[in-house]
């Protein structure tokens, strides 16, 4: 055997190999952890059976994977919609959503690969209004519990149609429009200035009431007096003049530039000096 067609052999061999690999390559795929895959096929269209992890065959060309994230996603819907009072109410929904692993292969035939674009914000809009409609304004901010409820049974009811499971629903924003808002600032301010004058009343009251209490007590003080002095007399009186006298007396020794005589000595005052 010459030299060329020993390498003209080892080159078919070569090229066989190559093109072996290449097809045995393109009827492998893998399915990550918390994916799950659906196959589609040229002749027979979407395979009712859903691949789990690992890797796995295919037929080249004919069939292909189509690979779902079945783990929980979150998602922000904003909404804004009327209440019961007609109010504008805007509300921000965040949901946890993921597939129904046994739905998948439905899930891709009516909705494709991104279910949630076309389901969720369709069904969440739906249901707020629904539910908000139910409540006025007041009742959204002293009734939030109860409001969130509604919504998430609703919602979740509303998915399961979709086969899509939510895991979790909460009103993460809640806002009314400015006329609203204004009008609960008004009332605010409205009762603090009603607060403010019961307090004003309150306390002119409490002050009438010590002043009559005052005036009572000088009264019947004045009277206890006028009594005493009609019982004592005349002796009250000179009692009186006394303690005014020592009084005086008392200022006038603390007092500078102030000389005192023994009586019937005034007269020294006069002589010249």
């Amino acid at each position: 055997m010459s030299l060329s067609r020993i390498l003209n052999s080892i080159g078919g061999v070569g090229f066989g190999l190559i093109v072996a690999g290449s097809v045995a390559n393109s009827a492998l795929y893998n399915v990550d952890g918390g994916h799950r895959a659906v196959i589609f096929d040229r002749f027979r269209g979407v395979q009712e059976h859903v691949v789990g992890e690992g890797t796995h065959f295919l037929i080249p060309w004919v069939q292909r994977p189509i690979i779902f994230d079945i783990r929980a996603k979150p998602r922000n819907i904003p909404v804004a919609t009327g209440s019961k009072d007609l109010q504008t109410v805007s509300i921000t929904l965040r949901i946890l959503f993921r597939p129904k692993q046994d739905k998948l292969p439905s899930i891709y035939t009516n909705l494709g690969i991104d279910y949630d674009e076309r389901v969720l914000p369709s069904i969440t809009t739906e249901v707020l209004k629904a539910v908000v409609a139910q409540f006025d304004a007041a009742e959204m901010i002293t009734q939030r519990e109860v409001v969130s409820n509604k919504v998430r049974e609703a919602l979740i009811t509303r998915a399961e149609t979709f086969s899509i499971l939510l895991d979790d629903i909460s009103l993460t924003h809640l806002t009314f429009g400015a006329e609203f808002t204004q009008a609960v600032e008004a009332k605010q301010v409205a009762q603090q200035e009603a607060e403010r004058a019961r307090y004003l009343v309150e306390k002119e009251e409490q002050v009438k009431n010590a002043s009559i209490i005052r005036a009572e007590g000088e009264s019947e003080a004045a009277l206890m007096v006028a009594k005493a002095i009609g019982e004592a007399g005349e002796g009250l009186v000179e009692l009186r003049k006394i303690e005014a006298a020592e009084e005086i007396a008392a200022n006038l020794a603390v007092s500078r530039n102030v000389v005192y005589l023994p009586p019937g000595q005034q007269a020294l005052l006069a002589l010249p000096q």
